[in-house]
């Protein structure tokens, strides 16, 4: 069809009408063509003596096929005449990948002959929409040699909207020269939850929320239907950080952190609040004084600094003061290694510890005598750095601070810290009468920062569900003074740790990276379902 007329006729010729408040309303979309399905994948391995499609990223490096050494075949693809850490070979995936769905990345590197070694490389991703460029790290930076192939391997879920999508590699220092090959990347295949097991938050109904940290394109598909599931509670991996919410003065971006509030409201789920105030991820106009040097400590930068803080916290409170239960006001304050425990911020350096007297003053108000205000901090089972804590907050509480509570972050290991140092440290907070939340659980695989696996052993991930059986009995004895556990991450698809301390695989969730439920899941539903813990194992 090439042209729609629509018009008015009457069975009398000579009649006069009018015609007034036309409206033309699709109801309805029928696409004349099939929609898009997501592309399977992309393979380089440059067999055919060509580049395959990578390119230089700068314009600058040279980018060429090479036979001098290879992983399989006869040739890959060597990248020298770097001259910046961000130059490489780049791949242009933006017919390959689609919006929701999430791929699989693989590649294999080499440094060069005759380059300094060890060196680093990482994988990225740069995604450009309405003229914004937006860089994510797929795989972090990863020690390679002149020795041998290293593997690189992530996943990559494309979660918003984007022009253009590309992957390249890049140096996190130095301009070594380096080969590539055997680049994989492929689809996953479509997500689905467990529909038929019990609910995990119905498990401790009645003793303590159970919450799970989520970023807003969780709220949609098979991770909603994960959270609404499990999960009464959720929190912000990062949508709410200081630079997330203000990346500059006075500009606010709140649409991340609304999708997940709104996704929260309709399902009836609580939010906690993370975090107002944090000397990291926060933007760098913070701590520049009115001519944009770096603050030093004088009382005018102090009140300058203070009434940033203040002017964050009430935007913040003003938009979600009647909907966000629970906020982390302060987070990470204490460094053990410090005479007197604090950390050396910019925020201590500039106000001492007024910035947190300040904080907790200014969210009272702001949000409302029925929101819960708590001070998070990592490591709380440590006898000096619990300490440390214990000590401010009591005095903090003398004068009339209005803290709630301790969040315990409780980022934990296979191997350590022992369970009953956890329950002291919840007793000891306490015993101030406070409430504890454990803010951002999680239970990593490997006992140091050194160690990688290409495969998890499947004794690992039973030693962990009997640790995390072992750690909820804990927290279900000290229920009266716990009134939320949150897991750091919805499953182990999406986990901070696959990038921290190096670029590993780790497993350190409930639920696996396709939604199923881990042994980890079972020891707290169902023992029954768990073997027994492997021998020489003491958990």
């Amino acid at each position: 069809m090439d042209t729609l007329k629509l018009y008015v006729e009457s069975s009398n010729p000579a009649q006069a009408y009018y015609l007034d408040e036309v409206e033309i309303r699709q109801v309805s979309e029928t696409p004349t063509t099939p929609p898009t399905e997501p592309t399977s994948g992309i393979e380089s391995r440059f067999e055919d003596g060509t580049a395959q499609g990578w390119v230089s990223r700068m314009g600058t490096e040279t980018v060429q096929v090479s036979n001098a050494d290879a992983r399989t075949g006869s040739y890959s693809l060597l990248t020298t005449g770097r001259q910046q850490t961000y130059a490489g070979p780049k791949l242009d995936v933006t017919a390959t990948v689609q919006k929701g769905s999430r791929y699989t990345v693989s590649a294999w590197v080499k440094l060069a002959p005759g380059e300094q070694q060890p060196a680093k490389v990482r994988l990225s991703v740069q995604r450009d929409h309405q003229g914004e460029s937006t860089y994510e790290t797929v795989v972090g930076n990863t020690a390679i040699t002149t020795g041998g192939w290293t593997h690189l391997y992530g996943t990559y879920t494309l979660a918003h909207e984007a022009d253009t999508v590309s992957m390249y590699l890049e140096t996190p220092e130095g301009t070594a020269s380096f080969y590539m090959d055997d680049f994989e990347l492929s689809l996953v295949p479509p997500l689905a939850i467990e529909k038929d097991i019990p609910s995990l938050h119905g498990l401790y109904q009645g003793q303590f929320s159970i919450g799970t940290a989520i970023e807003a394109f969780q709220t949609e598909g098979a991770y909603g239907e994960l959270v609404q599931k499990h999960f009464n509670s959720v929190v912000a991996g990062n949508a709410m950080k200081p630079i997330s919410l203000q990346p500059s003065e006075g500009q606010f971006h709140w649409e991340e952190a609304d999708r997940i509030v709104q996704f929260a409201q309709q399902h009836g789920i609580a939010i906690r609040f993370h975090t107002l105030v944090w000397h990291n991820q926060t933007g760098d106009w913070m701590f520049k004084d009115k001519n944009g040097q770096p603050m030093t400590p004088t009382a005018e930068n102090k009140k300058l600094l203070l009434d940033r803080l203040e002017t964050h916290i009430r935007a913040v409170a003003a938009r979600y003061k009647n909907v966000i239960t629970d906020w982390d006001v302060v987070n990470e304050v204490i460094d053990p290694d410090q005479p007197d425990g604090m950390r050396r911020s910019k925020w201590y350096q500039i106000t001492g510890t007024d910035y947190i007297d300040k904080a907790f003053r200014v969210t009272r108000e702001a949000a409302g005598p029925n929101a819960r205000l708590y001070i998070n901090d990592y490591n709380t089972h440590e006898p000096k750095k619990r300490d440390f804590l214990y000590n401010l907050v009591r005095d903090l509480l003398a004068k009339g601070v209005p803290i709630d509570g301790v969040g315990h972050q409780s980022h934990i290991r296979l191997e350590f810290p022992a369970i009953d140092e956890m329950e002291q440290s919840i007793e000891k907070f306490a015993s101030l009468g406070l409430d504890n939340q454990i803010t951002e659980l999680d239970m990593g695989l490997y006992s140091n920062d050194t160690d990688h696996y290409e495969t998890i052993p499947e004794a690992m991930l039973i030693r962990q569900a009997h640790r995390y059986r072992a750690l909820f009995d804990m927290f279900s004895r000290q229920q009266e003074h716990i009134s939320n556990v949150t897991i750091w991450g919805t499953d182990d698809g999406n986990t901070w740790l696959s990038m921290f301390p190096i670029a590993r695989l780790d497993k350190p969730l409930l639920f696996d990276e396709r939604l199923k439920a881990k042994y980890a899941y079972w020891a707290l539903v169902d023992p029954s379902k768990v073997p027994p813990l492997p021998a020489g194992s003491n958990e």
